[in-house]
């Protein structure tokens, strides 16, 4: 082939190479997902976004992926004002589920009358 015969010494060398080559891949794969785990893990409401641009960040440059790190890490005591505290607690956890596979569950508690600020009537009466 090219004047010389390869032994097995040459296959080991290309084996090796090609499991370095493996292996690099992997440990990409593994940092680009990092921040979108540990959005997860911090139940971030963001979450999906900060594991697309990590996702994203390793392509072009660096900087994306470093912005989605600390992204991640960012304090979430943030209110969305369009839901109530526990409302919006139940949409984050129905995003976590989706985003690691789980099915989604059904939510804890509905809106009660307490909760809309609508008086309740006492346990012993009859509704009409």
């Amino acid at each position: 082939m090219l004047g010389f015969e390869l032994d097995i010494w040459d296959y080991l060398t290309f084996l090796t190479f090609f499991l370095t080559g493996v292996a690099g891949v992997a440990f990409w794969v593994w940092l680009a997902g990092l921040p979108g785990r540990i959005a997860v893990a911090r139940k971030h409401p963001e979450a999906e976004a900060v594991s697309l641009l990590g996702w994203a960040g390793l392509l072009p440059t660096v900087y994306p992926w470093v912005q989605a790190l600390i992204w991640a890490f960012k304090p979430t005591d943030i209110v969305d004002i369009r839901r109530f505290p526990r409302e919006e607690a139940q949409a984050i956890q129905a995003d976590i589920a989706r985003l690691q596979g789980e099915p989604p569950k059904a939510a804890e508690k509905s809106v009660t009358k307490k909760d809309t600020g609508e008086p309740t009537p006492p346990a012993d009466s009859q509704p009409d």
